[in-house]
């Protein structure tokens, strides 16, 4: 029996994609409690491409893991895609993920045995798309990102770099909602990164989808609608890229 991927509602036009407020998330250490969000509140409207920056231990890539529901927060309330992300189950959240987002983590997580059109086609398998399908879609997202010679090629027979453009191309593929991204030009020179990225864009920046992208690059500032400064676990600053535009 094959089980239906979940309906993914659509939220209001004016209604942004990501709705957190007072998200405090803590990790224990031994007998010590060590706070690493410290009552954030975001918003992520559609169209929006967002860069989360800030120094290393800020609190980046926890913010980007609690909107994922990867892990739960202590405190708060967040809403994804018109869902309550708290009010979920395990399994409710990982169909969730699997039908709205998309993730670029620095841990690739591609599976060694596979080809690199073979781990950008998994997603599309899981969903039910037929072999042929999948593996076309896959070929042609892995060309936009200049792999094209490397189809064939397992992991071990990767670089670094080319590692990242099939993790980068194997969250693209579905074409998600949301699409999170930690540091995915970390491995890249600079015009791969700048291919990368704008790759991302032609799905992040649709009137339908967001993409938060956490990055100490600052060669693809000029990518993002807004950029939020954290610190010490709290959202110190905003700055809107494109303040010409909004005067």
């Amino acid at each position: 029996m094959t089980t239906q991927p979940s309906e993914i509602p659509e939220p209001p036009a004016s209604a942004p994609l990501v709705h957190a407020r007072g998200i405090v998330k803590s990790f224990r250490v031994d007998h010590t409690r060590i706070p690493v969000l410290k009552g954030v509140d975001l918003d992520v409207a559609a169209g929006e491409v967002l860069l989360l920056v800030g120094p290393s231990g800020s609190g980046k890539t926890t913010l980007l893991s609690v909107i994922a529901g990867i892990l739960d927060a202590d405190e708060g309330t967040l809403t994804v895609l018109d869902r309550d992300l708290f009010s979920m189950t395990e399994d409710e959240k990982t169909a969730f993920r699997r039908e709205a987002m998309g993730f670029v983590f620095q841990q690739f997580n591609l599976l060694p045995t596979l080809t690199a059109t073979e781990n950008v086609a998994v997603p599309l398998l899981i969903r039910g798309l037929k072999k042929e399908a999948a593996f076309a879609r896959a070929i042609e997202v892995l060309k936009t990102l200049g792999m094209g010679g490397r189809l064939t090629s397992t992991p071990s027979h990767l670089s670094g770099g080319e590692q990242q453009r099939v993790a980068i191309a194997r969250a693209l593929v579905t074409e998600p909602r949301l699409l999170l991204c930690d540091e995915p030009t970390a491995n890249l020179d600079a015009e791969t990164g700048h291919r990368v990225v704008e790759a991302l864009c032609r799905v992040g920046k649709r009137p339908d989808r967001a993409m938060i992208i956490v990055t100490h690059d600052t060669r693809i500032f000029e990518f993002g609608d807004r950029l939020v400064h954290m610190d010490d676990g709290r959202i110190r600053e905003v700055q809107h890229m494109n303040e010409e535009e909004l005067r």
